[in-house]
C-alpha cells in the first residue's frame, strides 16, 4: 500500500488492536467475564463480556490493512500496537491468562512481521503470576515484540507490590519497553454515571501507577527501565506539586520505601501526548522534557485524538520539538532506529 509521507517520522505509541475472531474462552474455561465478539454486520462487531454488551468496534480495530489506509490519510507512519485493556484478564486463573496472552501476542507479532515498517508490537502478560509473566515476557522478545503493555494495577495490587518487582527487573534485563495503561475496574462501582470511570477514574489510575513506581522505589532501583504512561500521565502532572509537598510534609507516611523527592524522576519516564489541550501539552513537555513525550492517540477509540498529531502540530512548538514529539522520542523509548521504517 502506498504510504503518505509526513513531514517528520510519525509514531503513534498508543493504539489498540484485537484479533478479528476470538476463542470462546468462557465456554472453554468454564467461568469468567472473558470477552467475545459478535460480528453482527459487515466491518462491525460487538464486544461482549459475560454475555453483556461492552463496546461496538469497527474493522479498524482488527484489520491491519484498514489501519494502514487510515494512517495514510493523516499521515501516521508507524503504529505501536497493544491489546485493548479489557483483555488483560488478570482476574483469571494464571494459566488461562497465559493462554489468552499467547493468543493475543502471536496475533500482534504476525502483523508486525507482515508490515514491519508500519507496526511495532507490545505484548500482554499474566501479571498476577510472577513466573508465568516473566516466561511470557521472554517469549514476547523472542517473537519480535519490543515491549509489553500492563495495567495501572493488578487486581488488588498496586505496582509497588514486591511480587511485581521481579517482572519489572526482567523487563529492564531484557531491554523491553513498558507501556502502562489505566484500568477502569476499580472506579466502576463508585462512578456508574456519566462515563466517569473513563473521564475521572482513568486519570486517577494513571497517577496511582506513576506514584506507586516512584514511592515504591522501582524507578530508583531500575534506572534503565523504559516506562511510558498513557493519557499524558493522567492526573499526575497536575498534582506533582501536591505530591512533592506531601513528601516534604509527611515523610513518615510518604518516604517509607524511597527517600528521594518524587520530582527527581521527572524525565526518567515517558508520557504520551493524549491530553486534548494545548496548554496541558505545553505543560507536560516543560515538565518532563520533549525527549520524554510521544505522540499517542488511543486509536481507534472515541476518547482518542481524532486527527493524530494535530495537537502537537498546532500548539506552536518549534520544528525540533515537533520532530521529537511526533517520532524521535518514541524511537528512544522503543530503542529503535528510524532506519527500520525506511
Amino acid at each position: 500500500m502506498e504510504q503518505s509521507k509526513s513531514r517528520f517520522l510519525t509514531i503513534d505509541i498508543h493504539t489498540h488492536i484485537i484479533p478479528e475472531n476470538l476463542p470462546q474462552w468462557k465456554e472453554k474455561f468454564g467461568y469468567g467475564e472473558f470477552v467475545s465478539l459478535e460480528h453482527h454486520k459487515p466491518c462491525c462487531a460487538r464486544m461482549m463480556m459475560d454475555g453483556e454488551f461492552f463496546r461496538e468496534i469497527e474493522n479498524n480495530c482488527w484489520s491491519a490493512e484498514q489501519r494502514i489506509h487510515e494512517c495514510n490519510q493523516v499521515p501516521v507512519d508507524v503504529q505501536v500496537l497493544s491489546t485493548i485493556p479489557v483483555m488483560f484478564s488478570y482476574w483469571a486463573e494464571p494459566k488461562h491468562t497465559l493462554e489468552i496472552s499467547k493468543f493475543l501476542n502471536d496475533h500482534i507479532a504476525e502483523i508486525c512481521v507482515k508490515y514491519p515498517r508500519r507496526f511495532v508490537g507490545l505484548g500482554t502478560i499474566p501479571m498476577q503470576h510472577t513466573e508465568l509473566a516473566i516466561q511470557e515476557l521472554k517469549r514476547c522478545k523472542k517473537i519480535g515484540l519490543k515491549g509489553v503493555q500492563i495495567g495501572s494495577h493488578v487486581n488488588d495490587l498496586n505496582l509497588n507490590d514486591p511480587s511485581l518487582f521481579p517482572i519489572f527487573e526482567a523487563m529492564q534485563d531484557l531491554d523491553m519497553a513498558l507501556f502502562i495503561h489505566p484500568w477502569w475496574y476499580s472506579a466502576k462501582k463508585k462512578m456508574p454515571d456519566y462515563w466517569l470511570p473513563w473521564l475521572v477514574g482513568m486519570p486517577a489510575e494513571t497517577s496511582l501507577a506513576v506514584s506507586s513506581l516512584i514511592f515504591g522505589g522501582i524507578f530508583e532501583r531500575l534506572p534503565n527501565l523504559r516506562v511510558a504512561f498513557a493519557h499524558g500521565g493522567g492526573a499526575f502532572p497536575a498534582t506533582i506539586g501536591r505530591i512533592e509537598h506531601g513528601w516534604k510534609a509527611r515523610p513518615d507516611l510518604v518516604a517509607v520505601d524511597n527517600i528521594h523527592n518524587p520530582k527527581k524522576y521527572l524525565g526518567q519516564f515517558w508520557l504520551d501526548s493524549l491530553v486534548h489541550d494545548p496548554k496541558m501539552l505545553e505543560y507536560i513537555v516543560d515538565l518532563v522534557g520533549p525527549d520524554k513525550v510521544c505522540l499517542g492517540t488511543d486509536y481507534p477509540f472515541p476518547l482518542g485524538e481524532d486527527i493524530p498529531g494535530l495537537l502537537i502540530k498546532e500548539t506552536g512548538f518549534s520544528d525540533i520539538i515537533q520532530e521529537k514529539l511526533l517520532g524521535a522520542s518514541a524511537l528512544q523509548w522503543l530503542k529503535m532506529s528510524a532506519d527500520h521504517f525506511k
